[in-house]
């Protein structure tokens, strides 16, 4: 069976990293989706697709995978870059464009 080992991002609705440094074990799907044919809607028989472990750390997380025997793909954390900002810049004389309201 495999898995995905990741750090998602954090939500892009909220300013604060609260949940930002959580892993996450996610299965790849065993069994192929099919529409129902009386409401139209998208389901599979394979439950563990729905399933989403959360761990503190990558190690963890890791260790996990290994102790079921399950063949993992690792993701990397991406790292955030900031751009500085500053409220002058709009006035700044170096601007290509005008600054209008």
């Amino acid at each position: 069976m495999q898995v995905r080992i990741y750090c998602p991002a954090k939500n892009t609705m909220q300013s604060g990293r609260g949940k930002a440094g959580v892993w996450v074990v996610e299965f790849e799907p065993q069994a192929p989706r099919h529409v129902e044919p009386l409401m139209g809607w998208v389901s599979s028989s394979d439950t563990l697709s729905q399933t989403r472990l959360q761990f503190d750390s990558k190690e963890a997380a890791i260790a996990y995978a290994q102790s079921k025997g399950y063949i993992y793909a690792l993701e990397d954390e991406q790292q955030r870059r900031i751009k500085p900002k500053a409220y002058a810049d709009n006035f700044d004389n170096k601007r290509l464009l005008r600054w209008t309201h």
